[in-house]
């Protein structure tokens, strides 16, 4: 931060932002302020928060596991939920297996994993380019990012031998889209939120595809909402795959594990 900022600064930010309805408010001016290079850069970077850009998009980066992540500009942010989901498949990798982080957005799932076990064979794959770029970018040197439609862009060779699936795809109903939160609606791409009418599509088209690609004893693991959690059972269940639900109370996260009986 540029010494050029006033000692004020903090407070009168943290004021600002709270004005404008950040409930973290002081833990977000620190940031904004560590982040500014000068009073003018602080200045832009307050008026795009209080304008309702995500927090994210103007540092651009987010913690998730411990880690910064790099977020470009409309991209979906990951959220402290989904920790658990990550955490979820960092408990059940093994040392070099291969692992895929489908509809990865930033890649921030598939990052964390990298760091977090030893020698994983890491593979990332979104349909958006804007996502797939920054991707490459959290994953370079960690792993193997594709772009394209769920498991279409992937290396044939990959039939059959992947021991972790991990996916967070969208699973907002088309008309709950209109409820969330404006950094969300109005800033992330809808592409990343939208899960159709019931919030299921995106979770039946990779439900029809796991079994082709998982290894035989390999397991898929998807994050959902709690009162999705049955109706996400129940569409892996008709794919002929047994899954289990677990639950984070804490995070507010659900996240359904699915594999070959």
């Amino acid at each position: 931060m540029s010494h050029s900022l006033p000692p004020h600064s903090l407070s009168a930010v943290t004021a600002r932002l709270r004005a404008a309805g950040c409930v973290f408010a002081e833990d977000e001016a620190q940031l904004l302020i560590a982040a500014a290079s000068s009073a003018a850069s602080l200045e832009d970077m307050v008026e795009r928060r209080v304008a309702g850009l995500p927090l994210e998009h103007i540092l651009g980066w987010v913690e998730f596991c411990g880690m910064r992540v790099f977020v470009d500009r409309g991209l979906f942010v990951p959220r402290r939920r989904t920790e658990f989901l990550a955490r979820q498949a960092i408990d059940l990798a093994e040392p070099g297996e291969v692992v895929l982080d489908l509809c990865c957005g930033t890649g921030a799932i598939g990052a964390s994993i990298a760091e977090a076990v030893d020698g994983v064979d890491l593979y990332a794959a979104d349909i958006d380019p804007a996502a797939v770029r920054c991707a490459r970018r959290n994953l370079a040197g960690r792993g193997h990012v594709f772009e394209g439609d769920l498991f279409d862009p992937l290396p044939d060779s990959l039939q059959g031998k992947i021991d972790i699936i991990v996916v967070n795809a969208p699973y907002v109903p088309t008309e709950a889209i209109a409820l969330m939160p404006p950094e969300a609606r109005l800033h992330e791409a809808r592409i990343a939120l939208d899960g159709g009418a019931d919030g299921l599509d995106i979770q039946s088209r990779v439900a029809a595809s796991t079994r082709d690609w998982l290894a035989p004893r390999g397991q898929l693991l998807i994050e959902t909402s709690k009162s999705q959690s049955n109706a996400t059972m129940q569409v892996f269940a008709a794919q002929g795959l047994e899954s289990v639900v677990v639950r984070s109370d804490e995070l507010d996260a659900t996240v359904v594990i699915a594999g070959k009986p």
